[in-house]
């Protein structure tokens, strides 16, 4: 009698897993048409763990686009480009503890007709899950978290750094300009060192434009190139800029800019000497400058040439 009341009671434990194993999966299913791609969508908090969320809306939010290409990096899941859609399976699920589960999915993209093709390649991706009041919530997917972790601190620091730069450029450098309404500093970077005892060092090229605004339109009127080495100190999180070694004018630019640049002097001179290079720069920062202090602007145009639209 005793074996058969335990062997019942293994056999209803048994049914139990099963039953939670198989809840997990359906689950699991469900949480998959909430992986972001390309963009992430404000009905998917809900299906993740707050500090995931918060990761992704980061990155897909709060870090400037161009920076993040468009965000084409982070498709460590899966895309949908090229007008196919993705198409899930959960093959599995292992509960590794109480409130912490990692789903196992193969993934095949199918035409927006619902068609495959003949030979579709199937990917395998794993999908954490954790349990959140009673929830079972995305918390990462291909362990890939930490990456967008660092990949925002990385940001933060090459935005600090920026800042820095920029600030120097404006009301340092920028002073001695005649002035305008606004002042524009076009940053090309050619190399940033680690950082060593709060000190960074930072080669380029930099560009500084006054302008006046006539409408639409940004009006040059005046500005300048300062190439060299700045060296960098950090203050808390901030950065400040303590000195600015410039390449010289006149007959010994070349060679100081050899010495100054050393091993990064081909790329500073394929940046110095391209004006187009130089152009899609300027025009690009100029866009994103208009864009985060909401100018009515349209176009800029320097003294003598037809105005370019940004």
């Amino acid at each position: 009698m005793k074996k058969i009341l335990i062997f019942a009671i293994a056999a209803l434990l048994f049914a139990a897993c099963s039953d939670s194993e198989k809840q997990l999966q359906k689950r699991a299913a469900e949480l998959c048409q909430y992986i972001p791609d390309h963009e992430l969508s404000e009905k998917s908090k809900p299906y993740m763990t707050a500090d995931f969320y918060n990761v992704l809306d980061t990155v897909f939010n709060q870090l400037p686009e161009f920076e993040a290409m468009d965000h084409e990096w982070l498709h460590y899941f899966v895309t949908g480009n090229g007008g196919t859609i993705a198409d899930y399976e959960v093959t599995g699920v292992e509960l590794t503890d109480k409130t912490h589960a990692v789903a196992t999915i193969k993934v095949r993209q199918k035409w927006e007709d619902g068609s495959f093709d003949e030979n579709p390649d199937i990917e395998e991706h794993k999908l954490y899950m954790e349990k959140v009041n009673g929830q079972w919530l995305i918390s990462d997917f291909d362990g890939h978290k930490a990456d967008c972790i660092r990949h925002i601190a990385i940001n933060k620091k090459e935005q600090a750094v920026r800042n820095a730069v920029s600030d120097y450029l404006v009301n340092g450098i920028g002073s001695n300009y005649l002035r305008g309404e606004i002042c524009v500093p076009t940053l090309m970077m050619v190399h940033e060192s680690e950082e060593t005892d709060n000190q960074t060092f930072v080669w380029g090229d930099f560009w500084i434009d006054w302008f006046n605004v006539a409408g639409d339109t940004l009006k040059a009127v005046s500005g300048g190139s300062h190439s060299g080495l700045m060296t960098l100190k950090k203050e808390g999180d901030q950065y400040k800029v303590v000195s600015f070694e410039q390449t010289v004018d006149g007959a010994g630019n070349d060679a100081s800019a050899r010495r100054i640049f050393g091993p990064h002097y081909d790329i500073y001179q394929n940046i110095h000497s391209n004006q187009d290079v130089r152009e899609a720069a300027r025009k690009e920062q100029l866009r994103e400058y208009v864009k985060q202090h909401n100018l009515n602007v349209k176009y800029y145009q320097d003294y003598g040439w037809p105005a370019v639209e940004l």
